[in-house]
């Protein structure tokens, strides 16, 4: 794609990155075959090359962002499906979250739009908030159906807050038996543990029964992945610092005893911290230590695939459908690691049709925008319902909200599932 940004607009480095992406860009159209909301609207505008066109005009001309921009680029799911099928190599993800900044700098939203994102921006990264706001919105669940589109799509999604659990604190945890084979540190997660810290304990079981020494670092905060997604750049910078600043004294570089990984089972948020090297990279004071942090980061099944599964305690043969959350397999793309290890752990794993379609979530999205959210969460369902699976499987919080109740059967996160295969407790809610 031909661009004609001028050299002193390409001396602002994001700029000068956004013209590099545009440049790959070669029309073709691929990305619109994969993309949801063109299979959903068939609006070319709703596509990625649509929206790289009025990111490119936008950009290019320097103005601020327009009402239709916005409707456009607020639809996108961030779902990077389209990365997984361009051929060209266009990073469209560093392009819409850079557009995204642009529009949050630009556009004054509608006073609805702006209390309802600034809320979610407040509470979400928040625990204690959310769990708060979460039995507040238990409460007010009688009530939903007298509610607009959008609050009642929030009541209806909102899962009940969660109790408490150890890994909530910060600590140190040693392999079982005492025989260290690794050190690893966890990114404790914010929204997961007001509602599912489940996974953490899961997680931790699994991977001291694996001989790994497991840090879950004081100071952890939101990895920035909601907000930065939402174009708060400087409230996304300044979660991914104070993450760093959370992990930095367990790292050689940082003095403190090395990691072998920093462990992450939320795959929004593994996406994000593996990209903190390029969010950070024009900041002096933080920009090597996040892409040692980057480097570091790998996604809880990455890691078991790499060390090897023990050997399954409890075979069950239950039949699990696996649902490939997008930022797994098109963000970081992990792919056949989770499906592989259920497999050795023991269970018949299959995958539903569409495997590469969102299922809505996509971290705020289904909060936002509720209609083609629940499109999505509908379509996936009817291909997961043809799989006829006992338990659906994923590695994602937000696919788990979003898919849980609706499913028909157990929605879990896997590494609970390969936590009981190797000796843990029966995830709630299997028979």
């Amino acid at each position: 794609m031909q661009t004609h940004f001028t050299e002193a607009q390409k001396a602002n480095p994001d700029i000068a990155e956004a013209d590099k992406i545009l440049r790959n860009c070669v029309h073709c159209g691929f990305c619109t075959a994969t993309c949801p909301t063109y299979t959903l609207l068939g609006d070319e505008l709703d596509s990625p090359r649509g929206r790289i066109y009025l990111i490119k005009d936008m950009l290019e001309n320097d103005r601020p962002a327009t009402q239709q921009v916005v409707k456009h680029l607020d639809r996108c799911l961030s779902c990077l499906s389209c990365m997984s099928t361009c051929p060209s190599g266009v990073h469209y993800m560093h392009l819409i979250d850079h557009a995204r900044a642009h529009v949050e700098k630009t556009y004054r939203r509608p006073w609805f739009d702006r209390v309802q994102r600034d809320l979610l921006a407040r509470l979400i990264p928040y625990p204690g908030r959310f769990k708060l706001a979460l039995a507040l919105g238990a409460l007010a669940k009688p009530f939903a159906p007298l509610l607009p589109g959008r609050l009642k799509a929030m009541l209806d999604v909102a899962p009940l807050p969660a109790g408490r659990s150890p890994t909530d604190a910060p600590g140190t945890y040693p392999a079982d038996g005492g025989a260290r084979r690794h050190r690893v540190a966890i990114l404790p997660g914010c929204a997961q543990r007001a509602i599912a810290p489940t996974i953490n304990d899961a997680t931790l079981r699994l991977l001291r029964r694996h001989g790994a020494e497991v840090v879950f670092p004081a100071g952890a905060t939101c990895c920035g992945s909601l907000v930065h997604h939402m174009g708060r750049e400087d409230q996304s910078h300044a979660q991914a610092k104070a993450m760093i600043d959370a992990w930095w004294p367990d790292t050689a570089e940082g003095g403190g005893q090395g990691l072998d990984a920093i462990i992450i089972n939320a795959s929004g948020c593994g996406t994000t911290v593996k990209d903190y090297g390029f969010m950070l990279r024009n900041d002096p004071g933080y920009a090597t230590k996040a892409a040692i942090i980057s480097a570091l980061a790998k996604d809880v099944s990455e890691f078991l695939a790499e060390i090897g599964l023990a050997a399954s305690a409890i075979p069950t043969g239950q039949r699990v459908t696996y649902h490939a959350a997008c930022s797994l397999q098109h963000g970081q793309k992990v792919r056949n690691q989770p499906k592989a290890l259920l497999a050795a752990a023991g269970f018949v794993v299959s995958e539903p049709a569409e495997g590469h379609l969102c299922c809505g979530s996509a971290g705020t999205y289904n909060l936002l925008q509720p209609e083609i959210a629940e499109r999505l969460r509908q379509r996936k369902v009817a291909n997961i319902a043809a799989t006829a699976p006992q338990i659906v499987a994923a590695g994602n919080i937000g696919c788990i909200t979003q898919l849980a109740g609706k499913a028909g059967v157990p929605v879990v996160h896997t590494v609970e599932l390969l936590d009981w295969a190797t000796g843990g407790p029966k995830p709630t809610g299997i028979s």
